[in-house]
């Protein structure tokens, strides 16, 4: 106890010494960090790359990158393009023509495929020798356009995917460049830090991670404005053509590109609405200019040196913890209301005490309940640490860290900026008895009973709206049905087979391997006398012979590396017997689109064939396609030296009750029980996977947090207050406030997402602030006279009025997030602002009922 008096008293002096007694040179100091602090910010990023989106240590990035890496398959932008004139006359083909030609000179787009540009093959069906001869596309003259649209509408290979079945969009894919530096930095890295966080790491793997860690964010940034860049020359191209045809724009690096393009229109529009409505607040609450200087430079200097701070550490804001610029203005200007209330309080009940003494007892009285405040904030939002969501943890790490830095502010600005100014006028009403708040409290006294029941009745209507929450959502709702991102994805989606995209990665099992491999080695001579020849006939023309090319080459010699290899499996009539059965189960089900495998190209091949091939007659087929149809259809889909083939389909979203979890759970067991692969063959990769991963971890995030938010602050309030009572008393009261909102969710069927998942811990959090600092400053006021009901009223009149005050900001600030064009911001912010008011609604009305009722601080009048 000595040890802590002493603590005090050398702190007290500290603080006379510097804040109270060197105002100036404080100030000083603290302008030059700032100052600091700016010039940082030219550093500043966001980032809405899939980093920025996936868990913490979720191993299914991992294994997609692997997965593109091996299949050279990167990300892609689509353009819709619906023509004014008919899709094919000569003026649509040509304006597709052009337009495509542009397309393709861009910078980074490795391969383009239109309607112009893909091998025709039913249009009509040609013997393989002549399809390898010339490739016939649209463009090629002479060709029946009324034939290839029907192959466009119907054939397995272009069915949902170029042509809308009204036949009036087509879609125009960009393939992009794999970028293999950026996937082998990324896996270099991730593999350091999970044995760092699992197994430890050396001091030279140390320094390799921080080395690989800043080359990899180093390149990520080049890469990001690179995207961007060619996002903005694909917009400026598709803009020149938009006279003769509808076209949208969609894809990841559009979208992120977009993303990032919303949250920095969020930060100013949010930014300067908030910081014009804290102007607004103070000055008509106060009505003296120092108390709207003073409180808005702590709000503007602690915002300046986080933002510094994380741009000078290069520490990116994300679509989630971007929100960290709105919340930490609106949690430090309600420490500065809190602080400034007493202030004035003091000065009119002492109007000729020294500015230096009004502004010590101002410290005194408020350090204490908003240290307390800040702390259990704190504890809300590293509650959020623990959601394993990476934008969600470095949105606790932030506002955390900020809270800390706006604290400290508070109680450095405010009174060494009251030092250097005159004491002036009293200007407090002190009629505390005609405050606003008392209304409450004579609420709560004369009306108890029924704000009990009430209560009683929101807990019920909550629990069952709790109970019918969910956390399936769609990602073409994030965005406003006017946007190009909302429209592009919808046109893909309903008219050119889905959006979201799944693989599913099917291995040879070893022991088909050994046998593919054996009958290999044992396969006899396929020109012997005895062969019959009649096996080739079905894929030449008439007396064509295969094998007769120029000179010596031998016409099955492909230099492949996968024909190099052994046989595969899956080019085998059994491997595609069972690829074909499940692609035609993936067809049948409602929330696929587009289907693509090698099941397409096995269809070909029966219907040249006019009938079902043997092994023999299916490598004959491989090695007779051109190199232009091999890799369009073979090549995305199988690695022969892998033993590995792959089913990439686009998941609709827009489906009704679409239900992520149950459909990858519905077709691995299909694959399993139907199909009969064993469990370690059959593995699911694609954006749809991480995003169901990410979605699937937000109810157990939720629950995790929220726990650790009760169990922690009710602990803090138990050290504070020593009473077990005060801390249920003032937590239940935010209990109610947090679960009212996820039930009000659950009714209105708003889902769980990356941001409604942080309301409940801030809502608490914030709440609990309320109640301490309504707790301490009724503990002073029951002192007086033991009187829990004259108590009460005054401290609504006067801490209840800061509450008042600070809530009233919350509510409007969180509801300027309506304003964004983001509607995972919209929802946070109108969610918030109603929790916030529940919250309120409850520190005035059922927290000072349940005192009154269960008298947690003895037995009073």
């Amino acid at each position: 106890m000595q040890l802590f008096l002493r603590f005090y008293s050398s702190l007290n002096r500290l603080y006379r010494a510097l804040i109270i007694r060197r105002p100036y040179h404080v100030l000083t100091a603290l302008a030059l960090l700032t100052l600091l602090a700016v010039a940082g910010m030219t550093n500043f990023k966001l980032d809405a790359s899939a980093d920025s989106l996936t868990l913490e240590h979720d191993t299914s990035i991992d294994y997609l990158r692997e997965i593109s890496k091996r299949y050279q398959s990167g990300d892609f932008l689509v353009l819709t393009y619906a023509p004014k004139a008919e899709m094919f006359s000569d003026e649509s083909i040509n304006t597709l023509k052009q337009l495509r030609d542009e397309l393709a000179s861009v910078d980074g787009v490795a391969s383009v495929y239109s309607m112009i540009d893909v091998p025709l093959l039913y249009s009509p069906m040609r013997p393989l020798a002549e399809q390898k001869e010339s490739t016939r596309t649209l463009l090629t003259p002479g060709v029946d356009r009324a034939m290839v649209k029907q192959e466009f509408l119907t054939s397995p290979i272009y069915r949902d995917m170029l042509l809308s079945p009204d036949g009036t969009t087509s879609a125009i894919l960009l393939n992009l460049k794999v970028n293999n530096h950026y996937i082998q930095l990324a896996r270099q890295r991730d593999a350091l830090r999970m044995k760092r966080d699992k197994e430890g790491l050396t001091e030279s793997e140390q320094q390799e991670l921080l080395q690989v860690s800043a080359e990899f964010l180093d390149y990520r940034t080049k890469t990001a404005a690179q995207d961007a860049a060619r996002v903005e020359i694909v917009r400026e191209i598709a803009a020149k053509y938009r006279d003769r045809a509808q076209i949208f724009l969609g894809g990841v690096s559009m979208i992120t590109t977009d993303m990032i393009a919303y949250i920095k229109s969020d930060l100013v529009v949010f930014g300067s609405a908030l910081l014009a409505f804290i102007v607004f607040m103070l000055a008509f609450l106060f009505r003296q200019w120092r108390f709207v200087v003073l409180p808005l430079a702590v709000c503007l200097m602690s915002v300046t040196l986080m933002l510094g701070w994380l741009s000078w550490i290069d520490w990116r804001l994300t679509v989630i913890s971007s929100n960290f610029v709105a919340l930490l203005l609106i949690m430090v200007f309600a420490f500065t209301i809190y602080v400034v209330v007493r202030y004035r309080e003091i000065h009119a009940l002492n109007p000729a005490m020294e500015q230096a003494d009004i502004v010590l007892q101002t410290v005194r009285d408020m350090a204490v309940p908003c240290l307390y405040s800040a702390l259990t904030t704190i504890v809300a939002f590293m509650s959020l640490v623990m959601s394993g969501i990476r934008p969600v943890i470095d949105f606790g790490w932030m506002m955390t860290i900020g809270l800390m830095v706006g604290f400290v502010l508070v109680f450095i600005v405010l009174p060494a900026g009251l030092m250097i100014l005159p004491k002036g006028e009293a200007k407090d009403r002190g009629d505390n008895s005609a405050a606003l708040t008392v209304r409450f409290s004579k609420l709560a006294e004369l009306h108890g009973s029924k704000i009990l029941l009430f209560a009683l009745f929101i807990t019920a209507i909550s629990v069952w709206g709790i109970s019918r929450l969910e956390v399936e959502n769609r990602f073409v709702d994030y965005f406003k049905s006017d946007s190009e991102i909302h429209q592009g994805l919808s046109v893909i989606d309903r008219q050119l087979g889905g959006t979201v995209t799944l693989d599913i990665i099917l291995d040879a099992d070893k022991n088909t391997i050994d046998i593919v491999d054996a009958e290999a080695s044992d396969e006899e001579d396929p020109f012997a006398e005895d062969e019959d020849p009649s096996a080739e006939d079905a894929f030449v023309a008439d007396d064509e012979d295969p094998f007769a090319e120029a000179g010596d080459e031998d016409p099955f010699a492909d230099n492949s590396s996968a024909a190099k290899n052994a046989p595969s499996y899956w080019f085998s009539v059994a491997g595609l017997d069972q690829i074909k059965q499940l692609h035609n189960y993936l067809e049948s089900l409602p929330e696929v689109g587009k289907v693509q495998s090698l099941a397409t190209v096995y269809q070909l091949a029966h219907d040249i064939n006019k009938g079902k091939l043997n092994d023999f007659e299916l490598n004959v087929l491989r090695n007779m396609l051109s190199d232009d149809i091999k890799n369009f259809l073979i090549t995305p889909y199988l690695v022969d030296e892998a033993q590995q083939t792959r089913i990439t389909l686009r998941v609709i979203e827009t489906t009704p009750n679409l239900k992520r979890a149950e459909l990858v759970e519905k077709i691995r067991h299909y694959a399993l029980a139907d199909v009969g692969f064993k469990p370690e063959q059959v593995n699911f990769t694609g954006m749809l996977v991480l995003y169901n991963n990410m979605l699937q971890s937000l109810f157990a995030s939720q629950i995790s947090t929220i726990g650790v938010v009760f169990i922690s602050i009710m602990l803090m309030m138990m050290i504070l207050f020593r009473s077990v009572k005060i801390a249920l008393i003032a937590i239940l009261p935010n209990i109610l406030a947090a679960g009212t909102v996820l039930g009000a969710m659950g009714l209105v069927g708003i889902p769980l997402d990356m941001m409604t998942t942080t309301i409940a811990a801030i809502v608490v959090g914030v709440g609990v602030d309320q109640a301490i600092q309504y707790f301490y400053r009724f503990r002073i006021e029951f002192a007086q006279d033991q009187n829990y009901v004259a108590a009460m009223h005054r401290s609504h009149a006067s801490i209840g009025r800061a509450m008042y005050y600070t809530s009233v900001t919350i509510i409007v600030g969180f509801s300027i997030l309506m304003l964004s064009q983001f509607i995972p911001s919209i929802y946070f912010g109108a969610l918030t602002a109603f929790a916030m008011l529940m919250a309120v609604m409850g520190s005035l009305t059922l927290l000072p009922k349940l005192i009154l009722m269960l008298k947690p601080f003895g037995e009073g009048k």
